[in-house]
């Protein structure tokens, strides 16, 4: 006897940050608006739906932002009431289930196959949960539902903003096939047009194709493709991600030299103990034991250097200190300029696990 359908939603704050600047500032209302730092480097964090008309979107550099919409009104970000109210979210979330898998600050699947709250389906918990935000943070938000995360994050696009879409299991197939395949979780640009020399530009095309014919062009990725074309995707809602890595970076305004570096090091170190502490805090038992620095070149190489010390890093001095003589290791000449600086605190373990003495120096450089 097979497993009844999972019930998957995927709930995405709508223009989140540029929301709750919306939100917050009467005046912005109804505006082009643009979170974002002013200057050449720096990239749009989130847009208002009245900005993207214009074509502006996350991830564009701010200057182009600016060229593309010449009214629209730049907001710093606030990552600190941004997070107040993500956690706002996340309690309304918790209220209906315990299995929440949080990709960002303004989205999350969630699994309600089984809620706390006895509501008759899943299309109820997803009106339920977005009314509760509308009314608690005075935000929208949209959903998918759907019996996998993939189709489910799908459908939660499909009627933004503040809209509710369901695909039920009988419908997968039928709602896949029109698709571009770009769509599909894990089919980039390059795999796109792999498939699309081959003749192949919709879910459907590329079902036709068949698992056969995909495995040997594609191999075990080529299977994969075949099911998720189906609508397959047995992939659980993960609540406990374990943190791999807590880091703070910065863009500079001018490419810098390797000596100038150590005031920024100073800063994103602070950064970086705060956030280690906030997790500290949800997991005490989780500690990390590597030190991180990342560099970026002015012509985009990315280098990394690290250090795991004898003992565990246990205070924003140690972390400040090593992160500046890590610099020493970086092989490039001196009159090397750099675009961006991060530091980073990873090698998280079990603090039982941690050695009582164990001195490794790990390093690593990647073009990027």
């Amino acid at each position: 006897m097979s497993a009844p359908p999972r019930k998957i939603l995927h709930v995405d704050m709508d223009a989140f940050y540029a929301s709750v600047e919306q939100r917050d500032d009467p005046s912005l209302r109804g505006r082009p608006v643009v979170v974002a730092w002013r200057g050449a480097r720096s990239v749009v964090c989130a847009a208002s739906y009245e900005a993207r008309t214009f074509g502006v979107r996350s991830a564009m550099p701010a200057i182009r932002a600016e060229r593309l919409c010449p009214q629209a009104v730049f907001v710093p970000p606030d990552f600190t009431r941004y997070k107040a109210v993500s956690r706002q979210v996340r309690e309304i979330f918790a209220r209906h289930t315990d299995l929440i898998e949080p990709l960002s600050l303004d989205e999350a699947y969630l699994d309600v196959s089984q809620t706390k709250t006895g509501l008759p389906t899943a299309t109820a918990t997803a009106q339920a949960i977005r009314a509760a935000i509308r009314e608690e943070t005075q935000l929208t938000a949209s959903a998918g539902v759907a019996p996998n995360k993939f189709l489910a994050k799908i459908a939660s696009d499909w009627r933004k903003p503040d809209g509710l879409f369901v695909v039920r299991p009988h419908q997968v197939e039928a709602f896949l096939a029109p698709l571009p395949v770009g769509r599909l979780p894990g089919v980039g640009k390059v795999m796109e047009a792999k498939l699309q020399e081959l003749g192949i530009e919709t879910v459907a095309h590329l079902r036709e194709l068949g698992a056969a014919e995909l495995e040997l062009r594609f191999g075990r990725w080529g299977r994969r493709l075949h099911e998720l074309s189906l609508g397959i995707d047995h992939n659980p809602v993960e609540p406990e991600r374990p943190t791999l890595q807590i880091s703070s970076e910065d863009t500079f305004e001018r490419d810098l030299l390797l000596d100038e570096l150590e005031p920024h090091i100073h800063r994103l170190a602070e950064k970086t103990w705060d956030g280690y502490g906030r997790e500290l805090e949800r997991d005490p038992e989780r500690v990390a034991r590597t030190i991180v620095l990342k560099l970026k070149t002015a012509d985009f190489r990315i280098l990394t250097r690290s250090l795991t010390p004898v003992e565990r890093p246990t205070s924003l001095e140690q972390l400040t200190r090593i992160a500046c003589d890590l610099r020493a290791r970086v092989p490039l000449p001196a009159d090397t300029r750099y675009r961006l600086v991060g530091v980073g605190l990873s090698g998280f373990i079990d603090r039982e696990d941690v050695p009582i003495a164990q001195s490794d120096l790990f390093e690593r450089d990647t073009a990027g």
